[in-house]
């Protein structure tokens, strides 16, 4: 069922001058992908360089362009972005009431008041989420579910996760949970 909650975002696109290729399986054949052949490209070209790295990097950056089309296609069956998405599915996983000042939300979304601000007013307008004042701070604000917006969320986050599950169909579960383990240590161990 789909709904009609605020125009969406459209998806983003690679950075200008990225040689983004989302077609990731373009190998010769079945053990070896673009990926390989630009590797092994800049071997032949650069020997005094080690460009292994790329074999992690480009990786993960080829699939995330690759993977982000293929989630805002969800969230575009909604008139949804990513930043709607993920502003309702934050105030829903925060539990009856469903509530939260805009620290909190710009906290828990991770991007900046101001982006935050102008995903609630869309939301607002679309009549799934409220905004009120905080009870002893006149400047706070609360923003909260509606029950459309609850109703919609509920159905979206849904739809979502089986998109997640189906996209991850290609690896084990004991793969997955192997690729889990090793993004968290690399994100962890990110040079600032």
């Amino acid at each position: 069922m789909t709904r009609d909650p605020a125009p969406a975002e459209p998806a983003p696109a690679p950075p200008a001058g990225a040689d983004i290729d989302t077609d990731i399986d373009t190998g010769a054949d079945a053990d070896t992908d673009a990926l390989d052949r630009i590797v092994g490209q800049w071997r032949r070209e650069r020997p005094d360089l080690d460009p292994s790295p790329m074999h992690v990097i480009g990786r993960i950056s080829r699939l995330h362009w690759a993977l982000e089309e293929r989630l805002c296609r969800v969230f575009g069956r909604y008139d949804m972005g990513r930043g709607e998405f993920d502003v309702l599915a934050t105030l829903r996983r925060a539990g009856a009431p469903f509530e939260l000042n805009a620290g909190e939300l710009s906290g828990s979304t991770m991007v900046t008041s101001g982006a935050v601000t102008k995903r609630v007013d869309r939301l607002e307008r679309a009549g799934l989420v409220t905004r009120r004042a905080a009870e002893g701070d006149a400047r706070g604000r609360l923003i909260r579910l509606t029950d459309q917006g609850r109703e919609l969320i509920d159905d979206l986050v849904g739809e979502h996760l089986r998109n997640e599950s189906d996209l991850l169909a290609g690896l084990s579960p004991g793969e997955q949970a192997a690729l889990t383990d090793l993004l968290r240590k690399l994100g962890r161990t990110l040079p600032d």
